[in-house]
């Protein structure tokens, strides 16, 4: 044999035994959690179609489990929950103090949603006495978080999906550095893939040489740490500042947020909170800043960052924080729950409607018993596949009797599910499968007549500038506009 030869068949061998040994690993691991079918034969043939190639695919977006690092991380974070509520019990507040116990819920309805979240989200129940007030877009939500910001005495803690390389961006940015200049502990954390212009443009820079201003990108792309996960994201978006008063929602940090000459700002719901729940937005900041920068403990969870809670209203609330972390479909079932328990009305607001197949037919299943199910969403998707794989779903669920309607620009990018006259679920997960299994979210569910009623008028507000789909005219759509849909729809299990 020539030697040339037998240098390519060794190096034949050698590459097929490693593509052989990559696609056993893919398998395997795929294999380890029941997960939906379709997504894991698709795994699993890209594994095998594409040596080299598609092992890696499977580790940078395969992956939607984030296990603990090891015994020592897992033994951190035990700490970190004990030493909270240990802090709870001493101060008789939070947990103990508010808890909204089983009595003192409205109804059945609210009893029964309540208990099923409780059993997959024990540390974070329903606390009672707190005042909401929901706020559309950045036009009300900026003003009152400029000036929460800089009336902040203690600390400022703050992160945001995105953090545009924009006029919008460099105001927080010069806000929070003013206040870090005046003493007062100031932690920002982004999500590097959300934030990718303003990060790679080198708008943190000069921000970060500023003393008691803390600045973290928030990534699991991490080749040195063994981590590959691109695709895993932190969607949340809270500001909590001297643990007394917190804002949460959809509103990223940028200029398309707001009214400008010519421009209408994006549609989307934000929300203030003061009372126990405030606490609660505290610790998922903390536990998300803990787990970027393994901070210690001690310092974290000092008292200042969790001063007593005081009684400020009316509103019974919870936290609901899902995510590769979190057990698995712990907001999806939140939202499945309430779509079952729903007695007259159901109202949704998403910009990316791809939700996983239970909470399809929950919704098909509702209209039909002849509840009032009506989605929104935008007419034109700012991403084009996720508005496509969107329409896919269309038919089936029009046929059913749900309403859908086709919100005008200027883009929504709310995200709510108002439940009869007394529930709500809001904050930064939509309905797909990105923000139900894969990224990093915060949802609240509340229960206030008044800041209820006060969403739905926002809601029936976008039904009004919005245009309803009729079964019929959606049947009569263009052959190619069906395949092109159903293409889209094909990678809704991996998205």
């Amino acid at each position: 044999m020539e030697p040339a030869t037998h240098d390519l068949t060794f190096w034949v061998v050698i590459s097929t035994g490693l593509h052989i040994v990559a696609f056993i690993g893919v398998t395997l691991h795929a294999l380890k959690r029941r997960r939906n079918a379709s997504a894991t034969v698709l795994w699993i043939f890209v594994a095998w179609s594409l040596p080299l190639f598609g092992p890696l695919l499977y580790l940078s977006f395969g992956i939607d489990r984030v296990p603990l690092k090891g015994l020592a991380k897992k033994a951190a974070n035990q700490l970190m929950q004990l030493q909270r509520n240990k802090q709870h019990e001493e101060a008789g507040q939070g947990h103990l103090g508010f808890r909204a116990l089983p009595g003192k819920l409205s109804n059945q309805q609210s009893r029964e949603l309540n208990q099923s979240i409780d059993e997959l989200n024990p540390d974070h129940p329903l606390l009672d006495c707190n005042h909401i007030t929901p706020l559309v877009g950045g036009d009300e939500a900026y003003p009152l978080m400029l000036q929460a910001i800089r009336s902040a005495k203690n600390h400022i803690h703050m992160q945001s999906f995105i953090f545009n390389r924009d006029d919008t961006g460099r105001k927080f940015l010069e806000a929070l550095k003013a206040k870090a200049e005046e003493g007062v502990q100031v932690r920002l954390m982004f999500d590097t893939f959300g934030s990718t212009h303003a990060y790679l443009g080198g708008m943190f820079r000069k921000y970060r040489t500023v003393q008691k201003l803390e600045i973290c990108g928030w990534t699991q792309a991490n080749p040195l740490k063994r981590q590959f996960q691109i695709n895993l994201r932190n969607h949340r978006k809270n500001l909590v500042v001297d643990g007394k008063v917190a804002f949460f929602g959809g509103v990223n940090i940028a200029g398309e947020n707001i009214t400008s000459k010519g421009r209408k700002a994006i549609r989307d719901y934000h929300f203030k909170v003061e009372g126990p729940l405030v606490h609660e937005l505290q610790y998922s900041f903390l536990s998300d800043w803990f787990f970027m920068t393994e901070d210690s403990i001690e310092n974290l969870l000092q008292s200042p960052h969790f001063p007593k809670a005081q009684a400020c209203g009316s509103a019974m609330a919870r936290i609901i924080d899902s995510g590769p972390s979190a057990p698995p479909e712990l907001v999806g079932e939140a939202f499945f729950n309430a779509i079952v328990l729903a007695k007259t009305q159901i109202l949704v607001v998403t910009p990316y409607f791809v939700p996983t197949v239970d909470i399809l037919k929950a919704l098909r299943s509702a209209a039909r018993r002849g509840i009032d199910v009506r989605i929104v969403v935008p007419e034109k998707n700012n991403h084009r596949y996720a508005g496509l794989a969107s329409k896919a779903l269309f038919e089936e669920l029009l046929s059913a009797g749900v309403r859908i309607f086709l919100r005008k620009p200027p883009f929504i990018h709310a995200k709510a599910m108002v439940v009869d006259d007394g529930i709500a679920l809001v904050g930064t997960a939509n309905l797909d499968v990105r923000s139900l299994e894969l990224n990093y979210e915060t949802t609240v569910l509340f229960e206030d007549q008044n800041a209820v009623n006060k969403l739905k008028l926002m809601v029936l507000e976008d039904i009004s500038l919005s245009t309803e789909l009729n079964l019929n005219e959606w049947l009569q759509r263009p052959s190619l506009q069906k395949l092109a849909e159903n293409l889209a729809a094909l990678m809704t299990p991996v998205l």
